[in-house]
């Protein structure tokens, strides 16, 4: 019982960047068949998907007939099906309007269970043309696999280093970086702007794992670096704490104004729930876009009006700006026609974007489909936006530092924009770019497999 406790609070704590949520959704594999006129085209990108007249068998995982996509996901053990819910929304639709140049997307989802990525990893390589819009917690157990077999990835989430901006991996959205600090604009804006006073009285409280250990490690240097001094440092277990009356007085004896908490929101709101009881408000709480997600609102409770709750989108257009964003709009339209009980978390979104990168990208391939031609026009895409859903992406330039980022606060009516002052769209791409000098692991290349881009067929 004690290892699956550990397990449970491990997965919590690595999915802290990928903004967890939604349903359960039962079986391992899902088609889609066309359903009639539907228009391919999405936000500002035009003829995404649409009928056509292929006539060829032009790589593993392709035939005259569909696309053999695979999915990562840990829905077997975390009960989260965001990453498959994304996906038949996406297939649905873009099957319905003709497939991929005449070719439908048929997705087999690879259930990784946590611990089962390697084995699934190599399932994939022997069927799947691609794996897109999906993720694992332990994603670099399979890192290997996947470049051995030279199976392009269009993640919908990115979790471990090694894995980070690995080779044959194409990013629709600047969802995480190996050399840069990604939440350098969101932190100035908090520390400079939203809340000045609170840079001399940072304090950190980070889940007890190796891999979320130099998470916290790479956030401090960051931070440190951007004039914050840590007054309070401190590990949960990860199997969770059953009172965080500890915790929180701790915090509040060392006068802690500002909260970076890299965890379980679940654990978060329990937190608050202690600190807004004993009536000690901080000036902000990091809850990291984990926490961006209606389960979150629903368990924070009196807190939400108490505390400032806050998170980085990391540059993707909330879902509660449909009015305001056309592509956000068709995107709510899609999952109330085809998964009317998700929950559109920001993993979702980021998934949806990889979905329709893949789609823009193997359509331009016409019918003779391959991976090389593939991966050559993904990285053509050097201002990604998933037709709007995100802020401009550079697709595979590794050395290309994050440029925009937008705030959500939560409150007792909702996620909402907070006042971080856009200046470009719903974005502000004004973030200064903040190298680490610390030595971390390096995501995994060809070249650690024996292997280069030319044997990319």
């Amino acid at each position: 019982m004690k290892s699956q406790q550990i397990l449970v609070g491990l997965v919590a704590a690595l999915l802290l960047v990928t903004g967890c949520g939604g349903r359960s959704a039962p079986g391992t594999e899902e088609t889609t068949a066309a359903q009639g006129a539907t228009s391919g085209d999405f936000g500002d990108l035009t003829g995404v998907c649409g009928p056509g007249k292929p006539s060829s068998a032009s790589a593993q995982g392709v035939t005259a007939a569909e696309i053999k996509i695979g999915v990562f996901s840990d829905m077997g053990f975390t009960k989260n099906s965001e990453f498959v819910d994304a996906a038949k929304v996406f297939t649905s639709w873009c099957n319905a309007a003709g497939g991929i140049g005449g070719r439908k997307i048929v997705t087999t989802t690879r259930d990784a269970k946590l611990m089962e990525v390697r084995q699934r990893m190599l399932d994939a390589c022997r069927e799947d043309f691609a794996l897109v819009g999906g993720g694992a917690a332990l994603d670099a157990l399979g890192a290997k696999e996947r470049l051995s077999c030279l199976l392009p990835d269009f993640p919908g989430q990115i979790s471990q280093q090694q894995n980070v901006q690995s080779d044959l991996q194409y990013n629709a959205s600047a969802s995480a970086y190996v050399n840069y600090f990604q939440y350098t604009g969101y932190y100035q804006w908090l520390l400079k702007e939203a809340h000045p006073g609170s840079a001399a009285a940072v304090g950190m409280i980070n889940g007890d794992s190796p891999v979320t250990k130099v998470m916290g490690e790479k956030f401090a240097e960051a931070m440190r670096a951007g004039g914050a001094t840590f007054v309070y440092n401190d590990l949960y277990p990860a199997s969770g704490v059953a009172d965080w009356t500890p915790y929180a007085q701790a915090l509040k004896s060392k006068g802690v104004k500002g909260l970076m908490f890299l965890g379980d929101w679940r654990q978060l709101t329990k937190l608050e729930d202690v600190l807004t009881g004993m009536d000690y408000k901080l000036d902000w709480i990091d809850a990291n876009n984990s926490a961006y997600n209606k389960s979150f609102l629903e368990n924070a409770g009196r807190s939400l009006s108490y505390q400032n709750n806050y998170a980085d989108l990391g540059g993707t257009v909330p879902a509660e700006s449909p009015s305001s964003s056309p592509a956000t709009q068709q995107l709510l339209e899609l999952y109330k026609k085809y998964a009317p009980q998700a929950d559109i978390t920001m993993a979702a979104m980021r998934a949806f974007s990889a979905w329709l990168l893949f789609a823009k990208s193997a359509g331009s391939c016409g019918d003779q489909l391959t991976r090389a031609c593939l991966i050559a026009a993904a990285a053509k895409e050097t201002a990604w936006t998933g037709g709007g859903l995100n802020a401009p992406n550079v697709v595979a330039d590794r050395e290309t530092p994050p440029k925009c980022f937008n705030v959500v606060q939560a409150t007792a009516q909702g996620w909402k924009p907070a006042d971080f002052k856009p200046n470009q769209g719903h974005f502000r791409c004004d973030v200064p770019a903040y190298r680490y000098t610390g030595a971390y692991d390096r995501p995994f290349t060809l070249a650690d497999v024996g292997k280069n881009m030319s044997d990319v067929k």
